[in-house]
């Protein structure tokens, strides 16, 4: 049985294989945005702007999915906002800790699989 960082590190690597530097980037820079702004408003950004900041966004929540509904899919923007607005506190906590535990390892995954090209 794989530990949490091991399935976030597989996630990570088999999510990332297409991505562009754009993405990397992105990826790169959405742990500073959720700390300043939140997580939601994160995920209206990037689903807003669309493009390659919405791949990155629908790769984070179908992990959001897969490590708290068990559900190995992109449960969609509406649907998982509505779930983070509906949330407790507490919840809402582990949710955000669990997308910057997901980002360090996309950050660093993509980055190595980019530059081993």
């Amino acid at each position: 049985m794989a530990t949490l960082e091991q399935q976030r590190a597989q996630d990570a690597w088999d999510k990332c294989a297409g991505y562009t530097k754009e993405h990397i980037n992105i990826a790169k820079g959405l742990p500073a945005l959720i700390m300043n702004s939140g997580l939601m408003q994160v995920l209206a950004f990037c689903h807003e702007k669309g493009g390659a900041n919405e791949v990155v966004a629908q790769h984070l929540r179908a992990w959001l999915s897969k490590r708290f509904n068990g559900v190995n899919r992109d449960p969609g923007f509406e649907p998982l906002m509505q779930a983070l607005m509906n949330a407790k506190p507490g919840d809402y906590q582990a949710i955000t800790a669990e997308a910057f535990a997901w980002l360090r390892w996309m950050r660093q995954m993509a980055a190595a699989r980019k530059g081993g090209e």
